[in-house]
């Protein structure tokens, strides 16, 4: 992941391994500064809270003694619906902060002097904000649970749904941090970003309307390949959450994202 030293060889496993860790630990430090941990918890709190509204505002009070799923599907869209309006622009801001502090003091220029290109350090900020990403749709599903249960639903609790629409959360997400901190790397306007991020609300909003071959297109409108259910009239009808594709589209991304960040060592920032 990390690379050889530059100018220097290919050096052992135990090196690139001790300068990795080194890299990640520098990243937390930088999170810890920068005060991160308060934008993560605006995200994982703020899902929480408009799940419920959604929830309650959908009917939750009144179907939660229904004898099938409807109000764990209610939890479930809820939930879908609470990541699309908030998650896009949060994950913008976590990637710009993590990357921002770079452009202050030429941080770029320091860091490939001490061995880290510019590309080795955005794997670092992905594998670090990347182990943050994905404990959060871990947190709400068993919010889910918990809320619902806490609510009264008595049918029990759709596992096998509940733990794909996680997993796909986080997958999803993965690709929203990856591209954010491409497009932040290469802008030192931070505004720039910050507006990208709020275009892929427009975007994941408004890809449940969009072709199925559009929604394959970007880490936004993937967002409408994930969706859990739909209403029709006052019924929902669960939805295929495309677990084919979205392992393709996160091969395909990952690969991306890594030539993308090889190509950054190779340039000067």
């Amino acid at each position: 992941i990390y690379g050889p030293y530059p100018g220097r060889g290919t050096v052992s496993t135990l090196k690139v391994l001790t300068f990795g860790t080194r890299m990640l630990r520098n990243e937390y430090a930088k999170m810890h500064h920068l005060r991160v941990g308060v934008i993560a918890a605006l995200l994982l709190l703020g899902v929480v809270g408009l799940t419920v509204i959604g929830a309650m505002n959908s009917g939750l009070a009144e179907h939660r003694l229904d004898s099938n799923e409807h109000a764990w599907n209610l939890l479930l869209i809820s939930l879908h619906s609470s990541v699309e309006l908030s998650g896009p622009l949060l994950i913008a801001i976590l990637a710009s902060r993590q990357v921002e502090i770079e452009y202050s003091g030429s941080s770029w220029t320091s860091s490939s002097a001490a061995g880290a290109g510019p590309g080795q350090l955005c794997r670092a900020k992905f594998i670090a904000l990347g182990l943050i990403i994905p404990s959060m749709p871990i947190f709400w599903g068993a919010f889910v649970v918990v809320f619902g249960t806490a609510a009264g639903v008595t049918y029990p609790v759709p596992v096998a749904r509940l733990s794909g629409l996680v997993i796909s959360l986080i997958v999803v997400n993965l690709g929203v941090l990856g591209v954010q901190l491409l497009i932040s790397a290469r802008t030192e306007n931070q505004l720039g970003p910050m507006a990208v991020g709020i275009i892929g609300i427009l975007l994941d909003t408004f890809s449940q309307a969009m072709p199925i071959w559009v929604r394959h297109l970007t880490p936004w409108t993937a967002y409408g390949l994930v969706i859990p259910g739909d209403f029709v009239n006052s019924d929902i009808v669960p939805l295929s959450m495309h677990p084919a594709s979205l392992l393709i589209l996160s091969v395909i991304g990952g690969a991306l994202f890594m030539g993308a960040t090889l190509r950054l060592d190779q340039m000067e920032m």
